[in-house]
């Protein structure tokens, strides 16, 4: 049977509409799981009711986090964030870390999870970082850009098997202080953090990149996906 993986999505208030990126659709759909859009701002009271049917939650990209999570005031080059969403997504993790279900997180998802579980995000990459790489990148969504090297006795290297793999980018935040229990399991060669884990859970992963923008092409992140649905059979 194929394990419910339930992908969060963004929320634009001033149209009122949800929206997703079909390639997150599709690379669960290709790992063999069965993708179920979780829409936040009006699920908010159904976490409980989502938690107790799904096998995994892969949290999606988008808007920037409100630093008021984390205890910091905005600053300049912040983007916009969502309330609504942050909300949703952050009841959602605790709720899920809870119950031990597996969990991706993929750019912004890398980013509310390290937050949800009591770390901190690095507000504007080229406000805080000296000489930092180009981390929004103008390119395909599929080609890699640049490297980042991995711990290869992690969860994530044991994945890809390799230490280092090249990547795309599209993000201006990432995370700055990881949270308790938290590993770097990956970093760029400008110190940004590139994926996070805990070791205490069977799957628990967010990585700063776009995978399912590369399953068309790349294997390392058809493996990726692979390991994730596996653990959500395994749950």
């Amino acid at each position: 049977m194929k394990p419910l993986i339930g992908i969060s999505c963004s929320y634009d208030h001033k149209e009122g509409r949800y929206f997703l990126a079909e390639a997150y659709v599709k690379s669960i759909i290709k790992a063999g799981g069965l993708p179920v859009i979780l829409p936040g701002a009006a699920g908010i009271t159904e976490v409980g009711t989502y938690l107790a049917s799904l096998q995994g939650i892969l949290l999606a990209g988008g808007g920037d986090v409100d630093p008021a999570y984390f205890d910091e005031e905005p600053q300049p080059g912040l983007g916009e964030i969502t309330p609504e969403r942050d909300k949703f997504e952050i009841t959602l993790i605790k709720g899920a870390l809870r119950k031990k279900i597996p969990v991706l997180g993929i750019c912004r998802g890398i980013q509310v999870l390290n937050v949800a579980c009591g770390g901190t995000v690095i507000q504007h990459i080229p406000a805080e970082i000296k000489k930092p790489l180009k981390h929004s990148q103008n390119a395909p969504r599929w080609y890699p850009t640049h490297e980042v090297f991995i711990e290869k006795s992690s969860l994530l290297g044991q994945v890809v098997k390799t230490d280092t793999l090249k990547v795309n980018s599209f993000h201006h935040q990432a995370v700055k202080e990881t949270a308790p229990g938290f590993k770097v399991s990956s970093f760029s060669s400008d110190g940004i953090i590139e994926a996070v884990e805990n070791p205490k859970y069977q799957f628990l992963l967010g990585i700063q990149w776009h995978p399912e923008c590369m399953t068309e092409k790349d294997d390392k992140s058809r493996m990726l996906f692979s390991a994730f649905i596996n653990a959500a059979k395994n749950y």
